[in-house]
């Protein structure tokens, strides 16, 4: 009897782990737009920090990220229990905060190219000043990267709990947890490792081996390109994520994606998604349109009401 009992236990367990394993699987996949990004604005951030600095930076912004997440679980399943109503208005925003974000990044490419030389100039003249505090411009890149990863992983839960709601309360945080831990883990690695790979490329460039000295300086020559295409991508699947959130909570959109994506037949499921994206161009392009002159006609107002030093 307690053989049967233990043994239907196991089974029990073995079918919840291979249905917190699918629903978890499903929620990464739906997740993959932030990921892009948050690889991207991450090996970003700890640009100007110095080489043998460079990993406990990522450290101390990875414990950051699990610090964020720890908060931001048990969070998303009290938002699961008492107020489930609110899943779907969350994932609006979230596919909204998506396709703003994306469409923002590529008008400041086009709109701040100068700008963003000229803070880049900046940075590298502080760093080569003898006077410069480098643990304080360190804290500030670490607290930067943690709040940026808060936004991206507030995004990630609520993707996820998008996809286990009506789920039993044990699975939603089971698939919370491992889609939070999982996402750390690979974002925080591979940012690592982007992060040294320049170092790793110039070690075996200077190796006595013509092979090794070859491999080095076409590392050397990657490693640029590498962030390029990382970061292009990461914008692509905002919008495609952001745009499928949208208009999967916008019938009239979806259908209208559905009934022009139906005669490419074999085709139609790539048809859809490029039309989500598409979709999530013009959405983001719209919320940038309207929030940004909100936001400069917020900040005059609140730079007015401060009182005047001096006088």
């Amino acid at each position: 009897m307690a053989a049967s009992s233990l043994l239907a236990l196991i089974d029990d367990i073995a079918t919840l782990l291979d249905d917190v394993s699918l629903m978890t699987k499903a929620a990464t996949k739906k997740t993959a737009g932030v990921l892009g990004d948050d690889l991207a604005l991450n090996a970003q951030q700890v640009t100007g920090v110095r080489a043998a600095r460079e990993l406990p930076v990522v450290w101390a912004v990875a414990k950051g990220s699990l610090v964020n997440k720890a908060i931001l679980v048990p969070a998303a399943l009290a938002i699961s229990v008492f107020v489930p109503w609110l899943v779907t208005p969350l994932l609006m925003v979230g596919g909204a905060f998506l396709c703003y974000e994306g469409f923002e990044k590529l008008a400041g490419r086009w709109l701040h190219a100068g700008e963003n030389a000229a803070h880049q100039s900046e940075l590298k003249q502080a760093l080569a000043h003898p006077e410069t505090d480098l643990r304080t411009l360190e804290r500030q890149k670490i607290r930067g990267a943690v709040r940026t990863d808060f936004i991206l992983s507030a995004e990630i839960i609520a993707i996820t709990l998008g996809t286990v709601t009506g789920e039993p309360l044990v699975e939603q945080f089971l698939v919370l947890a491992l889609v939070a831990l999982l996402i750390t883990a690979g974002v925080y690695g591979l940012v690592a490792g982007i992060v040294k790979l320049d170092d790793g490329g110039l070690y075996l460039s200077r190796r006595d081996s013509a092979l090794a000295q070859r491999l080095g300086r076409g590392i050397l020559w990657l490693a640029p390109y590498l962030m390029k295409t990382l970061s292009v991508l990461g914008t692509a699947a905002m919008f495609l994520v952001g745009g499928g959130i949208l208009s999967h909570g916008l019938a009239p959109v979806h259908e209208a994606i559905q009934h022009l994506s139906a005669p490419l037949e074999g085709a139609a499921g790539l048809a859809q998604t490029l039309g989500n994206g598409v979709f999530g161009v013009l959405a983001g392009g719209g919320l940038v349109l309207l929030l940004t002159p909100l936001g400069r006609w917020w900040a005059r107002r609140s730079g007015a009401g401060k009182p005047q030093d001096g006088g």
